[in-house]
């Protein structure tokens, strides 16, 4: 039974020494599996938020009065600041055109329906048109689609990879494919739909059955709007897009989107030929030649090639939203595809189930999946006092053969932010985590924009409430436009506190970037500590790790009222294994160049004196 803990703020403290080579070090997972020998960071934006300079935020607001950021916002000084922060890939989240509420009917999009559109802005992940992106996001809407070719341009002349987002499970209830390339058929198009289901179908269908719009909170808040009428006319009625078989679905259901059929039938059998056993150890090439000249469903046919499409305009990888609802099948068949046509191309999953995890790496051949239901809610009940922090060994432990795969976050567009009072309570709270989160494996690192200024979501966009920055509303971000300056991306208004936190995670994520022991290997020293260290309190964690050229040490405080003092022990299993002799070392800090501290290994064991600050983190070398 684990008791309830206050754990307060946090300190971290990575302790970095370097030591002789070793011949027997084996070489670490990332070189075996062929990955690149460095740490990446992915900087998440939610485009049309990064760029807005408007502060009114009024619930419900439009975009006229509560502004709405452009691809043009991006400028080359952004880019550079958001390369210098430590990112490598920027994530523009919302880039593909989806449904809103607004009047475009001069270049030819239609208008959304209200009744079937949350909130003003609308969703990222209720898709319109797949081959062209969404106009709130140009200057000149008429030229959306060459203004985010120049936003390519430019990211990848700032040194940076760019990652859109892909969402295969389903698309908005109003799909219009007005921009298709040649020989592209719509979604539906060819579809019988006196039928539930039929493989080639892209949707599945309730015959004879009208579509009603769910009972919901009133659409725009109760404002004047010729479309609302609580009516969608859609006939037959079809799946939502969480799975719902309701022609009325619930509030609660997805229900401004439909499900995408993939050959899945109603029973949940699969229509389509299946992996031969074995496929789990092969290659992405050697996936790409099974699925040659194979039969597949006609949704298959069409999302891989507008994967292809996205990649020929030079994205360099995919955020793939609600993967596991999507079988692993298909994933092999676009993502072979994908890396045939690059091969560096960074592929992100959004899987929940931990039994699923290595099905959609090795048979799917993603390259990462969202660590969330392990080290991310395992974080969070640390920082809420729901947990000891011990139980994160057995988390590394137990991912130990895909550990690389597992990207870390604190903070996205989905989840409360590390700041609000719902997750960690403060930005500096938040940094023990921030910590932990970058430097436990060797998997990339994802900040979500404003994270790294303490944005808090405090805002009630409207549809979208708050502790989470809305998705839904055209809002501005308070702590993010502060840095931004008006456009000069200099934190001219930001905060001291702002400052100095942008300054921590600049100094981590850089960090990251250039330490070999972050990409070898991982052996935690927690159980020792906490059996054997005086003072040695429950809301401390550490672990170790090394490559045969750096070796750090990572202890890490959660509780955020006290300091803590202790003799750290470093086993003679470490000792050995970094070939440490019997003496002294000093250990000078880098993060912050502050201090030095002793290592002092004898009798083959080490011990450092730790002194730990609440909301303090270093990293000390030999």
């Amino acid at each position: 039974m684990i008791k309830k803990i206050t754990i307060v703020a946090g300190i971290s403290l990575v302790l970095l020494a370097t030591a002789c080579k070793t011949k027997d070090l084996k070489m670490n997972a990332a070189q075996k599996e062929g990955i690149s020998n460095k740490k990446e960071v992915v900087y998440q934006v939610f485009t049309r938020l990064f760029g807005n300079k408007n502060t009114n935020n009024k619930p419900w607001g439009t975009l006229e009065e509560n502004g709405v950021g452009k691809f043009n916002d991006f400028t080359g000084s952004a880019l550079q600041e958001i390369k210098g922060l430590g990112a490598t890939y920027i994530w523009y989240t919302g880039v593909p055109h989806h449904a809103l509420i607004r009047d475009y009917t001069a270049i030819g999009i239609s208008n959304d329906d209200p009744d079937v559109v949350k909130g003003r802005a609308g969703s990222p992940y209720a898709v319109k048109d797949y081959y062209n992106v969404n106009p709130d996001l140009a200057v000149n809407p008429a030229n959306r689609l060459q203004e985010f070719e120049a936003l390519i341009t430019r990211t990848h002349k700032a040194g940076l990879k760019v990652i859109i987002d892909i969402v295969p499970n389903h698309i908005a209830r109003k799909y219009e494919g007005k921009n298709n390339p040649k020989g592209v058929n719509d979604f539906g198009a060819n579809d019988d739909v006196t039928v539930e289901y039929k493989r080639d179908n892209n949707f599945y269908y309730i015959p004879n059955k009208h579509f009603e719009v769910p009972d919901t909170d009133r659409p725009l808040n109760g404002e004047k709007n010729p479309i609302i009428d609580g009516k969608f006319e859609e006939y037959p009625a079809k799946w939502t897009g969480n799975g719902s078989r309701l022609a009325k679905p619930d509030r609660n259901d997805w229900y401004e989107t439909v499900k995408v059929n993939y050959g899945i039938r109603p029973d949940g059998s699969k229509d389509f030929p299946e992996l031969p056993a074995g496929f789990d150890a092969k290659s992405y090439k050697e996936h790409f030649d099974f699925w040659k000249g194979k039969d597949v469903p006609d949704s298959w046919k069409k999302f891989r090639d507008i994967a292809l499409y996205w990649t020929e305009k030079g994205v360099d990888g995919f955020r793939y939203d609600m993967a596991e609802m999507v079988p692993y099948e298909f994933w092999s068949y676009m993502n072979s595809a994908v890396k045939v046509k690059n091969p560096d191309a960074f592929l992100l999953a959004e899987v929940y189930n931990p039994n699923e995890y290595r099905n959609y790496i090795r048979l799917g051949k993603m390259d990462y999946l969202y660590d969330k239901v392990e080290i991310y809610d395992k974080l969070k009940d640390v920082i809420r006092g729901k947990s000891l922090p011990d139980g994160l060994s057995d988390i590394q432990n137990g991912m130990a053969d895909i550990e690389h795969h597992m990207l870390h976050f604190l903070d996205n567009h989905d989840e409360q932010r590390l700041a609000s009072p719902e997750f960690a309570g403060s930005p500096e709270k938040g940094k023990p985590l921030m910590v932990v989160s970058t430097t436990i494996s060797t998997s990339p690192t994802m900040i979500y924009f404003g994270q790294e200024v303490g944005e808090a979501g405090n805002e009630n966009g409207g549809f979208g409430t708050h502790s989470r920055t809305s998705i839904f509303d055209y809002v501005g971000v308070p702590n993010h436009q502060r840095w931004m300056n008006g456009g000069k991306f200099d934190g001219g208004q930001s905060t001291q506190s702002e400052k100095d936190l942008r300054d921590f995670y600049k100094r981590l994520l850089n960090f990251s970037l250039k330490s070999s022991a972050l990409m070898g290997k991982y052996k935690e020293i927690q159980s020792v500590n906490r059996h054997e260290t005086q003072g040695y309190d429950s809301g401390i964690y550490a672990f170790t790790r090394w490559s045969d050229t750096q070796k750090l040490i990572v202890v890490t405080n959660f509780s955020w009222l006290t300091s803590s003092n202790f003799e750290l022990k470093i086993p003679s299993e470490i000792i050995q294994k970094w070939n440490l002799k019997d003496g002294n070392y000093t250990l000078t800090d880098q993060l912050y160049d502050k201090s030095s501290i002793q290592l002092q290994v004898l009798n083959g064991e080490g011990k450092a004196h730790i002194t730990i600050a609440p909301s303090e983190s270093f990293i000390y070398q030999l």
